[in-house]
């Protein structure tokens, strides 16, 4: 199963408009997909589920990533790198069971004009200590809010020309 992260828990964000694009690309390709969407992690996830403890509602989320064989990150930039809820979100999960020997697929985006260049280069670090296997071809969408119609779909011929291709090249990856 793959697993599409919203690396933000900002509401509304472009983030998960961009996660949901790449489900429906996934899925209309007959892949079996789950959201994560990290505005859904427990309100209280830095008291209750670091550290080995472990709530009731992170378990669900705990469960999901047990059971993904690839996923898909989806990674806004936050201060030249990426968001802080996604690492505390890596922190919480079971180490090293989570991501070890796992597939991955990195999309960066960014209002400005390099896609989460550095923020992905980053995270690219953190997944090499999982052991958690990044798929070469890594996405950079610049300038986000100009790459979005009303209906919060990729349009720009060059962007879906390379979401296809980087989507086609993770279902065999």
């Amino acid at each position: 199963m793959i697993t599409i992260i919203s690396g933000t828990n900002r509401p509304a964000s472009n983030t998960l408009k961009v996660a949901k694009y790449y489900q429906k690309q996934l899925t209309e390709k007959g892949l079996e997909t789950k959201l994560l969407n990290l505005q859904d992690l427990p309100a209280t996830l830095i008291d209750t589920d670091l550290y080995g403890k472990r709530s009731a509602e992170f378990q669900k989320i705990q469960d999901l990533v047990s059971e993904t064989s690839k996923f898909l990150f989806i990674i806004p930039e936050y201060n030249g790198s990426f968001p802080g809820v996604l690492k505390t979100f890596i922190d919480a999960c079971a180490f090293p069971e989570s991501f070890f020997d796992k597939k991955a697929c990195l999309v960066g985006i960014s209002s400005g004009k390099y896609g989460n260049i550095r923020g992905i280069e980053h995270f690219n670090g953190v997944c090499a200590y999982l052991h958690l296997n990044i798929m070469p071809l890594r996405l950079h969408i610049s300038a986000i809010k100009t790459e979005l119609d009303e209906n919060d779909q990729l349009f720009k011929e060059d962007t879906l020309k390379f979401v296809n291709q980087q989507v086609d090249k993770f279902i065999v990856y």
